[in-house]
């Protein structure tokens, strides 16, 4: 049991000594444990820290004014079953004077008698031998004394630290030494630290939690909403003094909630405690670094200086962190202001210094950008409203890609909202452009890109930077209204000028040339010239992954996965669309940035496979990428595409002919998606029963079409000409490099032909190929469509063993046989292994240091290879399969 120690005037041994050593009666409020107001909330968790102290020698509880030091180990103390000694030390003492109010801290019980220790004589000075018998007196002790030295900070002189450390060191078991300070005491705390002999509470913990917020504004009578507590401890960063002072403010107010959430840092009770309690106690030099420093979020010394013209921020800085003053080191020489003290001497600046603030903001862009920090830089100079040096600034580090990708899109995309009509320097107009180009605004943005070309040969600080600038945006102006020979000059003139621009700027940006890469490859991609559209699109795809370049990363795949599908690879396309969709979720982007390409890419795959629930839920997502009305030509095609395909699949026959219908503004003719739209429509017709109207549909179709070339044969077969259809596929060039989803549709409508023109033996042979090709990456709605007549021929003579599996077996839509269909990549078996030891879905992301989000997609590549819907099943199946 530790025995503890109160200090009550008037109690036992009050009466060993009545002055201290200047004749001066002793303060008997310095010995009293402060008592707490009712609205004090008792924090648990504080309480069973201090507890630990019990069992080392000293304990240290460290933070800022008004951080709930003193009233929380007043609160421990009292709760305990014996009283503390408490000191208070309210002003600077010499040692004499120190010691003197220590020993008659401990005799008012009396621990201790003159006697057995002695007082100092001398207010300046204590004897060794006095603290000797000190030390030997605690340590001859059954039980050890808790000693409080509340206000800890105010001790200065070395020799009082000194001689503490010897009385705690030499006192063993017999102390248990409580320091409540705002700085960090001079004792050697690595040792005690080393040697696990102290427990140490500092700012961070003592700042309340949202829950405590909650209950301590309850004691308040004030009854918030969590978010609403929560909201009032991220201002105040749970500082208890500001927690009250807000809560006691708010008491009077109308509605606290909302008080709370908009009250005026600068001008409460708030403001008053901080300038007095803070700013108030500091030199004049410091308090005009500390108004100064109040325009920043975070700064160096060097900042400082430059703020304050002085060279003496660096000791300043370090010695307000050291007192606790506010001043929050963020390692490597970085500090900042607790945000509620920077509120509160920003509104001080603008009451004692008006005019001043824009002109720290200008000082700090300007030293920010010379010292290579872009972001702040601009976040200061759009604070000055200095918006010719913050445009020119973002062009001439050729950062302007940064409005089109990144983290940081969307924040300089709000920056650059507030600058002003007058501004119109060329990096301004091309801000403007950019701006109307990431909101597909082609008309604005290339009014303001025009406007920009013809003035900063003359006007730009940096004409290579600028120019380099308007390539990249005359290659996104081009993407948006799929103009490839745009982008082709856009990208000449782009390569052209980076001879011109230092190295080291542009690896700083490597989203430039992702971005020009991405925009000529989409454009290729449009006019239907593959090879080139896949040389540039993977180019982007194999530099270097990073947070600069994810969406122009995801963009690339996507159409890489697009002309996959188009070529019939599905399993190839919905890899690399799931790909693009890891490439955003790596970097923590928003799930609805980049291209919605790769989820449209998916939502078709999900349709040939009979996915149709799959591939409405896919295209409902797309649709969070933005306004369809807003896409650029290859993404409104293949929304337009895939839901057409989708709504011909459900038998909207109506629907898919809208689809087909809707227009496609661009610059060029898309063969794909002109071959594609007839061939849908020519579907749709058919289904109607309109051969005729359906053969009208692919008049305007582009010859090299597979896809309209099958059609034409259907419409064929479909009015009793099926010689005149075998004679069309057959003038089909061959591509030899063609996937299933385009070789299948074309040998089973062959296969129909076969049997229409009484060939039944080839129309086998030809079926039976088109269901072994199916069946390699699950292809399953175009037989189902072509079900009626295969189950007709099928019936008239034996049936063959795969096509009888494929359409008697499992003739419900979605029904699979029991072959795995692809073989698992080594992160999906990773996943299965997993799932056979019964981990959750939240485990296995943990176990393999990847996100839930990409666990479920390898869970659905999983179950789509095992043919299953279910953990279990896919588990039972791999068993048998020697997969576990």
């Amino acid at each position: 049991m530790v025995g503890v120690v109160a200090i009550e005037p008037g109690g036992p041994g009050a009466a060993a000594s009545e002055v201290d050593p200047l004749g001066a009666p002793y303060l008997p409020g310095r010995f009293t444990v402060p008592a707490r107001p009712p609205t004090f909330l008792r924090r648990k968790r504080l309480h069973d820290h201090l507890d630990l102290g019990l069992t080392t020698p000293l304990t240290m509880v460290n933070g800022a004014a008004g951080a709930g030091k003193t009233l929380l180990v007043a609160d421990w103390a009292d709760s305990l079953d014996d009283p503390v000694a408490w000191l208070t030390v309210d002003s600077e003492l010499t040692p004499g004077l120190f010691w003197a109010y220590l020993l008659q801290a401990l005799r008012c019980q009396g621990v201790l008698t003159p006697a057995e220790v002695g007082s100092p004589a001398d207010a300046q000075q204590v004897d060794d031998k006095l603290l000797a018998r000190l030390a030997v007196g605690l340590a001859a002790r059954e039980r050890p004394v808790v000693v409080v030295l509340d206000g800890y900070h105010r001790v200065t002189d070395p020799a009082i630290t000194e001689q503490v450390e010897f009385v705690l060191q030499n006192a063993g078991p017999g102390l248990r030494l409580v320091l409540v300070t705002r700085t960090e005491p001079l004792l050697p705390l690595h040792l005690y630290r080393a040697a696990g002999t102290l427990t140490e509470i500092r700012n961070a913990e003592l700042a309340f939690t949202p829950k405590e917020t909650r209950g301590l504004l309850a004691l308040h009578g004030l009854e918030l909403s969590l978010d609403a507590s929560r909201a009032l401890m991220e201002r105040t960063e749970g500082w208890a003094a500001g927690l009250r002072l807000c809560a006691l403010a708010a008491q009077d107010a109308d509605d606290a909630e909302v008080y709370l959430k908009e009250f005026e840092a600068g001008q409460s009770t708030v403001a008053d405690y901080l300038l007095g309690e803070v700013l108030t106690r500091q030199s004049s030099e410091t308090q005009d670094l500390l108004l100064r420093v109040s325009v920043l979020d975070r700064f160096s010394p060097g900042l400082a200086n430059t703020l304050t013209g002085r060279r003496d921020a660096g000791p300043i800085l370090e010695g307000l962190r050291r007192r606790n003053a506010f001043v929050e080191s963020l390692g490597h020489s970085r500090y900042r202001l607790h945000p509620l003290l920077g509120e509160i001497l920003r509104s001080h600046l603008e009451v004692t210094r008006p005019g001043l603030r824009p002109r720290l903001h200008r000082r700090a862009a300007h030293w920010l950008h010379h010292c290579g920090y872009l972001p702040d830089a601009l976040a200061h100079g759009a604070a000055a409203g200095d918006w010719e040096f913050t445009a020119a600034a973002l062009v001439d580090d050729l950062a302007i890609g940064q409005l089109f990708t990144g983290l940081r899109a969307e924040g300089l995309a709000g920056l650059f909202s507030r600058m002003t009509p007058e501004t119109t320097s060329p990096a301004a107009e091309l801000i403007r452009a950019a701006r109307a180009l990431h909101h597909r605004d082609v008309g604005r943005g290339l009014a303001h890109l025009h406007h920009a070309e013809q003035t900063l040969a003359t006007e730009a600080s940096d004409p290579t930077a600028a120019q380099l600038s308007c390539a990249l945006l005359e290659a996104r102006a081009a993407r948006l209204t799929g103009a490839p020979g745009r982008a082709e000059k856009a990208a000449r003139s782009a390569r052209h000028l980076q001879d011109d621009v230092p190295a080291g700027l542009l690896k700083r940006h490597p989203e430039l040339n992702a971005l020009l890469l991405t925009d000529l490859g989409t454009t290729h991609l449009w006019a239907g010239r593959f090879e080139e559209a896949r040389d540039a699109l993977g180019a982007v795809v194999a530099s270097p992954a990073g947070a600069e370049t994810a969406l122009p990363r995801q963009e690339s795949l996507s159409h890489l996965a697009l002309m996959d599908y188009l070529d019939g690879w599905l399993d190839r396309a919905e890899h690399k669309a799931l790909a693009a969709l890891t490439e955003t979720e790596r970097y923590g982007l928003p799930p609805s940035s980049g291209s919605s390409v790769g989820h449209l890419v998916r939502a078709a795959v999900a349709v040939e496979r009979d996915e149709l629930d799959e591939a409405q839920r896919l295209l409902d997502e797309a649709a969070a990428f933005g306004p369809a009305g807003q896409d650029d030509p290859v993404t409104a095609a293949s929304r337009a595409l895939a839901t057409a395909r989708l709504r011909l699949a459900q038998g909207d026959t109506a629907a898919a002919l809208a689809a087909t219908e809707s227009p496609v503004t661009a610059d060029v003719v898309c063969p794909w998606e002109r071959g594609r739209a007839a061939a849908l429509a020519c579907a749709a017709h058919l289904a109607e029963g309109r051969p005729e109207t359906a053969a009208r549909a692919l008049l305007a179709a582009p010859d090299d079409q597979t896809a309209c070339a099958v059609e034409a044969a259907r419409a064929l077969i479909a009015v009793g000409h099926p010689d005149a259809a075998l004679e069309l596929l057959d003038a089909v060039p061959s591509d030899g490099e063609a996937g299933p989803a385009v070789t299948v549709p074309a040998l089973l409508v062959r296969a129909q032909a076969h049997g229409e023109a009484g060939d039944p033996a080839a129309a086998r042979r030809v079926l039976n190929r088109a269901l072994l090709e199916a069946r390699r990456e699950r292809l399953r709605r175009p037989v189902l469509e072509a079900r009626p007549w295969i189950l007709r021929m099928l019936g008239t003579g034996a049936r063959e063993p795969l096509a009888e599996d494929w359409l008697l077996r499992g003739a419900e839509p979605g029904a699979m046989g029991p072959l795995v269909v692809e073989e698992l990549s080594a992160r999906e078996r990773d996943v299965l292994v997993r799932l056979a030891q019964m981990m959750s879905t939240e485990e296995i992301a943990a176990d393999l240091y990847v996100s839930v989000n990409t666990v479920k997609t390898h869970l659905k590549g999983v179950f789509r290879k095992l043919g299953v819907n279910r953990r279990t099943d896919a588990v039972r199946r791999a068993r048998e399969l020697g997969l576990l």
